[in-house]
């Protein structure tokens, strides 16, 4: 067969569509590769030698690598713990439960709730409780007092007062604790301080006056019953108004029973407690 002269077979790749720069995809083979095996593939118009060279994954290809981002790295505490310890699944735990039970337990949180109705007298019993309440009524029995003996029980009790505050309101400050129900404190709660849950202040103050008064007045067995019956209620009572966790009325009366025994360690003697009370009514006829 005659050969096909050099002419006519330029002229036919010419005219052929197939052979056009646009169209020359099209002529190559198809991989079954991955991706980056396609992204190896030589292009069109470019050299043999350069399509042989592998891509080094270190250094991008083009520019489109270099605008990569990396992934951004979330916080510790939006992180899952894939293998968290004992310690704190139990912690975990016993914080749910604690939240879980004093929401249930605050029936009296609001007037709509299912004890709203006896709202005002669980407020009145916690009242009792509170800073204000002990510490202007220590005070008025201060100046009533003749007896060297009660003014130095007094006294001693006016300081345990002080020190529960201001240890209650600094651990308060510290941990910032909101309660079950996150309510608003009022006036009297910030003028002791007492503005976070964590401990309960009518708690504490309830446990150390029950201790204190126990411990130096001479009451008989009913009583004795009633101002220990007095103090759980007192802290319970908080826990009823929303306001405190379990875990916060707990610690509270531990907190309590330590101030006691801080208060009977650095007790104050009769004339210590002569000279502030004299120091208190700026009567210094006792220095001479």
């Amino acid at each position: 067969m005659p050969a096909i002269p050099s002419s006519r077979s330029r002229t036919r790749d010419r005219n052929n569509v197939m052979s056009r720069p646009e169209f020359m995809s099209l002529n190559q083979p198809l991989w079954s590769g991955n991706s980056e095996s396609r992204g190896n593939s030589r292009r069109p118009g470019q050299p043999k030698h350069q399509a042989s060279l592998p891509c080094d994954p270190q250094e991008p290809t083009d520019s489109a690598n270099k605008d990569r981002k990396e992934p951004t790295k979330l916080p510790e505490e939006d992180c899952i713990q894939l293998n968290p310890s004992f310690k704190g699944i139990a912690m975990s735990s016993l914080l749910a439960i604690d939240i879980c039970m004093s929401k249930r337990l605050g029936v009296c949180a609001y007037t709509s709730s299912s004890w709203g109705t006896v709202r005002s007298m669980v407020t009145l019993l916690a009242f009792t409780g509170h800073g204000i309440t002990w510490i202007i009524g220590t005070i008025v029995c201060l100046t009533r007092s003749n007896t060297l003996a009660g003014q130095e029980v007094l006294v001693n009790l006016l300081l345990a007062l002080l020190l529960d505050v201001m240890t209650v309101a600094g651990v308060q400050k510290l941990i910032k604790r909101k309660g079950p129900w996150e309510m608003s404190p009022g006036f009297l709660d910030y003028c002791v301080m007492d503005v976070y849950s964590f401990p309960a202040a009518h708690a504490s103050r309830a446990a150390m006056v029950s201790k204190f008064l126990l411990s130096h007045l001479v009451l008989a067995v009913p009583l004795r019953i009633l101002l220990v019956l007095w103090a759980f209620l007192v802290g319970m009572s908080r826990v009823l108004l929303g306001r405190h966790h379990l875990t916060d009325m707990a610690c509270g009366f531990a907190l309590g029973l330590l101030h006691f025994s801080l208060v009977e360690t650095v007790w104050l003697s009769s004339s210590a407690c002569q000279t502030l009370i004299s120091i208190g009514t700026l009567s210094w006829s006792s220095f001479y």
